[in-house]
């Protein structure tokens, strides 16, 4: 079991940059492939990043790829996506996902543990 609480968010403006943290509780952290997703209203909820479990594998939505960054300390334990050149349409609530099965998917039933979610919202 894990539980899983972000923090983060904020209002930036369009450019600007943003850290968002996840930090777990549970002991089997360091064994769960972690992801981020995010939400906007009326829309399904889409995969922004994963990292596996020792952090070798990472996997971007093309969206964000080159503009956003996770990472993990696994003794914290914390995942992190770090957010840079933000863009409007990158406004939405930002969701921690934990799966323990080794896959890195990029589909949110693939994931058993969530996050209350943190708002980003990037002004124009």
């Amino acid at each position: 079991q894990v539980q899983l609480v972000e923090s983060g968010g904020g209002l930036v403006q369009t450019g600007g940059s943003l850290r968002l943290s996840c930090a777990a509780s549970g002991r089997t952290f360091s064994s769960y492939v972690m992801a981020w997703f995010r939400q906007t209203p009326g829309k399904e909820r889409e995969f922004v990043a994963g990292i596996s479990w020792n952090s070798v594998s990472t996997r971007y939505a093309d969206s964000v790829k080159g503009r956003f960054t996770i990472s993990r300390d696994n003794v914290k334990p914390t995942v992190y996506l770090q957010l840079n050149s933000l863009k409007p349409e990158d406004t939405a609530v930002y969701y921690c996902a934990a799966n323990p099965r080794y896959f890195l998917g990029n589909t949110p039933n693939g994931y058993d543990y969530w996050g209350q979610g943190t708002q980003v919202i990037v002004s124009s």
